[in-house]
């Protein structure tokens, strides 16, 4: 059996990045290493997980495009749900996120609002379907 167990963003200060999460969204410190250069959060069934620039460049030979966030996105997101996506856009702007794209209703129904990470990556905020 396979499951998806975590993602991983390779960012600037690893510390920095989980205060974030946790704070924007609630999110609950798993572990981090003493050299603060990999940590974990607990979201649910799957694990968010954060490595500074070095430590991926060590496992990546030919590198990687690091997350801007003055640059356009990546073509990539990470999904959260929640019961009030205004409350939780709000507090992930006090938290240092930056709007992307304002709470809009699709046509089945869903609240869906885009915000950006301190680090540049994108954070869609939907209701449940």
């Amino acid at each position: 059996m396979i499951t998806f167990a975590y993602t991983i963003l390779y960012v600037q200060n690893v510390n920095q990045a989980m205060t974030f999460y946790e704070k924007a969204f609630g999110f609950e410190r798993k572990f981090i290493t003493p050299d603060e250069d990999y940590g974990e959060l607990i979201t649910g069934s799957t694990t968010l997980s954060f490595a500074v620039h070095t430590l991926a460049k060590s496992n990546l030979k030919d590198g990687y495009i690091e997350s801007n966030a003055s640059a356009k996105p990546f073509g990539i997101e990470l999904g959260f749900t929640s019961d009030d996506v205004e409350k939780t856009v709000a507090a992930a702007l006090q938290a240092g996120a930056t709007l992307t794209e304002a709470v809009k209703t699709k046509p089945w129904g869903q609240k869906v609002a885009y915000v950006r990470d301190p680090e540049g990556f994108l954070v869609e905020i939907c209701s449940p379907m």
